[in-house]
């Protein structure tokens, strides 16, 4: 075998277990549980050249493959640990993963992943100002060296910073998901906080390349990483969410009851103004060719991907799926945004997740968005409506996509269709609110701001007569935020004050048009359009009922629109 890795189930060994297969290396994979290879399959990775091997670093290893080249990707990384639990992986199995590579007759390096705040200097670990985990893997640095040392092993020593990517929902992602449920009036520490990143992708390929380069130590990390205010306003304003305006020093900070600050005080230890020795890495990385992506760049796609995840409580659905600017709203997109067969509004008090079972049955190209001022997406600024919000949504797609609404977005659908009926090829209509019986579930219990966003995902269901699932669970999270609870009462009751207007458009659509709705949740009114009643469905029949809606949905192709 060309190499083997330890923690190959982990954030970094998973991630360089792909990179070593994807330059055709001979790999084999050291696990407890082999949750390895169906990662890597869904990535569509090819495992022709991946041996699975069952090890345990806690222990002394036995049994292995033979192999030039030895990463330990292993750690136990939380806060909060038991320093027995640390130190059994970040010391103990650090150290048995040296000794076990001592004895490979044709070993060409060791490659350990340390971490940047991990000093190289002699001294015993301050357990209890650091807390188990930094200090686990401090006292793992200096073991692992001296062994080395002793052993003669070739050893080389990877420091890197916070490394980001799909997957990572610790530290620094704390701050950022803080950010995002309104949970962070102020950001503990200084103005100059330096929290350097580095994304995954880059430190696999820096990984994959170490054992070519010469033996050594790298701090791994972007000098150019803002200070870390500048930080989270950039992903404040890429998300569309206020930013704290204020710090707080971290002497303080320790100094405050958790259950005020919500700071985990072994985090704080992070929040320094340190700048750290990459002078060799940046050489390194030049020599192999490898150059990291812009920070910027690199910091929006992350946040991205924490929102998809809602910070590793769900599997995002659709891709690619990200914040971009709509009508000056900052909205979540999922799906193809240039040639889409369908474009589905989601009604209240829903997120585009709604789609989800629904666009399982429909043909590739699916593009939803969340709302603005909903689900995920930022409000409309004054001088933007839902109007103007939907004809810029729809200015970059080149085809005639099915335009399909649910709900309370039914209205500015009808709209779209009349005024610009050249761009869409059919109009789905589903539970048009404007004419069933007015009020929804929400309205008529009587529900108010303060008791929607206390919500839980159960009882949200049992409200809309749902069933609990990835749908309401998600906009269950969504209510939970500062203001979306808010807004969804504030578009019921608009809603309502448009119902004959959405009702006087019906008449002025001139492409094809059909209103699907649930046998539980009939018309109330008589249209002039085809109709197609779901049986047992309620006021979601996309939701409980999605094959059945699909099959009126793909009835209809569009036609790629000329420019």
């Amino acid at each position: 075998m060309d190499a083997i890795v330890f923690g190959a189930t982990g954030f970094i060994g998973r991630s360089l277990v792909a990179e070593l297969l994807n330059e055709n290396q001979r790999v084999a994979a050291a696990v407890r549980t082999d949750t390895l290879t169906p990662w890597l399959s869904a990535r569509g990775i090819d495992t022709s050249g991946l041996t699975v091997v069952s090890a345990d670093i806690t222990r002394p290893l036995t049994g292995l493959p033979d192999v030039r080249d030895v990463y330990n990707a292993a750690a136990r990384f939380a806060f909060g640990l038991d320093v027995a639990e640390a130190r059994a992986t970040n010391v103990t199995g650090a150290l048995n993963v040296i000794e076990w590579a001592a004895t490979l007759p044709g070993l060409r390096r060791l490659v350990h992943i340390s971490g940047y705040r991990v000093s190289a200097s002699d001294g015993r670990p301050d357990y209890r100002r650091l807390g188990a985990y930094e200090a686990s893997k401090f006292e793992g640095d200096l073991a692992v060296r001296a062994r080395a040392r002793e052993l003669g092993v070739p050893l080389t020593v990877a420091n890197p910073s916070t490394v980001i990517g799909p997957g990572q929902y610790i530290g620094l992602a704390g701050i950022v998901e803080d950010l995002w449920k309104g949970r962070l009036p102020a950001l503990p520490g200084g103005p100059d906080v330096f929290l350097p990143v580095v994304t995954i992708d880059y430190f696999a390929r820096f990984l994959a390349k170490l054992p070519t380069g010469a033996a050594g130590e790298y701090w791994v990390l972007d000098d150019a990483t803002p200070h870390l205010p500048e930080l989270v306003r950039a992903i404040a304003d890429h998300t569309g969410v206020s930013a704290p305006r204020r710090t707080v020093p971290v002497s303080l900070v320790r100094r405050l009851p958790r259950r005020l600050t919500g700071a985990d005080p072994e985090t704080l230890s992070f929040l320094s103004a340190d700048r750290y020795p990459t002078a060799s890495a940046r050489a390194f990385a030049a020599a192999a060719g490898l150059e990291m992506p812009p920070v910027a760049d690199a910091l929006r796609r992350w946040a991205d991907d924490l929102v998809a995840a809602r910070f590793g409580a769900a599997e995002p659905w659709l891709r690619p799926y990200g914040f971009h600017s709509v009508a000056g709203s900052r909205t979540w997109l999922m799906g193809d945004r240039h040639q889409p067969t369908h474009v589905l509004l989601h009604g209240l008090p829903m997120n585009a997740d709604l789609w989800a079972p629904l666009a399982a049955h429909l043909p590739a190209g699916v593009l939803a968005p969340d709302l603005p001022g909903l689900g995920r997406s930022a409000p409309l600024p004054r001088n933007a409506t839902i109007n103007t919000w939907l004809a810029d949504l729809m200015g970059p797609v080149l085809t005639r996509p099915v335009l399909v609404a649910h709900s309370l977005a039914c209205g500015p659908a009808l709209r779209f269709a009349v005024e610009h009926p050249e761009r869409i090829s059919k109009l789905v209509l589903v539970s048009p609110a404007f004419l069933q019986a007015p009020g929804s579930r929400l309205t008529r219990s009587g529900m108010a701001v303060p008791m929607l966003r206390r919500m839980s995902a159960a009882r949200l269901a049992g409200t809309l007569g749902l069933p609990e699932g990835p749908a309401v669970a998600s906009a269950a999270a969504d209510l939970r935020r500062p203001g979306v609870a808010g807004r969804v009462i504030t578009a019921l009751r608009t809603a309502f004050a448009q119902r004959e207007e959405s009702r006087r458009l019906l008449a002025k659509v001139t492409i094809p048009l059909e209103i699907v709705v649930g046998a539980h949740d009939p018309l109330v009114s008589a249209v002039d359009h085809p109709v197609t009643e779901i049986a047992g469905a309620g006021h979601y029949p996309q939701l409980t009922h999605p094959a059945e809606v699909a099959h009126r949905l793909s009835a209809h192709s569009p036609a790629v629109r000329t420019p």
